[in-house]
């Protein structure tokens, strides 16, 4: 029997939809007592086991090889951590009209975190675009976010996020950024083994966001504060990221061909510089939100399939542009070889380290 495949024509990541199905989960049975606990220790393990991998995965002579792309690596990380955090704060005005506002606290988080992976590599590629620029820039972009997305969160969000505190920062650090850092330090031992059980551990990273995504949404059940949530809110927050994705689009396309980058280049820009990872955030909002994690990863989450749906689109709408041209395959250490495939959008998981979203 042949193995059952993704149908291309459905635009759901079906990642999400197992991310959808552990809400209903938790929804029906959520964790309470000494079960909430146990939860939320394995959460905690989780996460900073998911750090150390993406610190075991990070090829350093790859990304020093995309350093020479400085200008494309700036401007993906100025979209990604100057103007997303402005639109963010924009959008404050809609609230408490269009949002509440511990969904607009989510929305503004929702800014802060660090662009996709592997969803920016697998649509540069679609579209012919410039695909080691886009894995350099994708990598630069979750290793900075480690440090640069809770500082951002302490500068904006105050005390309104969740209890943010210099507390927060030093939990950051011990459960994110220490296990990042010691998996860089043993790459030279276990970088090979990572590497040929790649997707193995692959599972292993999926299954630990699953994990966060349950104890957050537990103790969103179990505090009651759904009961926040209207569908008429639903709406508007659909809305709202409908117009900040329309907006990011358009800047990283037109902006980067202001600033004088070629057509593949600006793929590579566009698809980097508009998106949001929904495998960096979620642990980042677990340890930054707590209890309130469940309403600040709700907009992350509708964010990162609406994301996937309309790049999806758009990536196989420049690979039948007239000036596309054959992309050249990446060279020795510039990152894996990827050939556009219309197909490649609906196999495009959340995934996890330097080559996921």
């Amino acid at each position: 029997m042949k193995r059952l495949k993704w149908p291309s024509w459905l635009p759901i990541d079906p990642y999400i939809l197992l991310l959808l199905g552990t809400v209903g989960l938790a929804a029906l049975l959520p964790a309470r007592g000494a079960g909430a606990e146990v939860a939320s220790g394995a959460s905690t393990a989780a996460i900073a086991f998911l750090f150390f991998l993406y610190g075991a995965r990070l090829s350093t002579r790859e990304a020093m090889d995309g350093v020479r792309h400085w200008r494309l690596h700036l401007t993906v990380l100025a979209c990604t951590f100057v103007l997303f955090p402005l639109l963010g704060l924009a959008a404050r005005g809609l609230e408490p009209v269009f949002l509440s506002h511990d969904l607009y606290t989510g929305l503004l988080f929702l800014t802060l975190v660090p662009s996709t992976v592997q969803s920016s590599i697998a649509f540069t590629s679609m579209a012919r675009g410039n695909v080691p620029a886009a894995i350099c820039a994708g990598s630069f972009s979750s290793l900075v976010g480690i440090v640069l997305t809770p500082l951002l969160a302490a500068a904006l969000l105050g005390g309104t996020g969740g209890g943010f505190s210099a507390d927060s920062l030093l939990r950051i650090v011990l459960q994110l950024l220490v296990p990042f850092l010691a998996g860089q330090l043993l790459r030279r031992w276990i970088g090979g083994f990572v590497a040929r059980h790649k997707k193995v551990l692959g599972y292993v990273d999926r299954g630990s966001i699953l994990l966060v995504v349950y104890t957050a949404f537990s103790e969103g059940m179990v505090q009651g504060i759904w009961h926040q949530v209207s569908p008429l809110r639903l709406g508007g927050l659909l809305a709202v990221e409908a117009v900040l994705l329309a907006v990011m689009l358009s800047v990283t396309w037109y902006g980067a061909k202001a600033l004088g980058f070629g057509r593949e280049d600006r793929i590579a820009i566009q698809f980097a510089g508009s998106k949001k990872s929904l495998a960096s955030g979620l642990p980042m909002a677990s340890v930054l939100f707590g209890a309130h994690a469940s309403l600040a990863v709700l907009p992350l989450m509708l964010f990162h399939q609406m994301q996937l749906m309309v790049c999806a689109v758009i990536a196989k709408r420049r690979s039948r542009d007239p000036e596309a041209e054959p992309q050249p395959q990446p060279g020795p250490g510039s990152g894996p070889s990827l050939t556009p495939d219309p197909a490649a959008a609906s196999r495009i998981s959340v995934g996890t380290g330097t080559r996921s979203g």
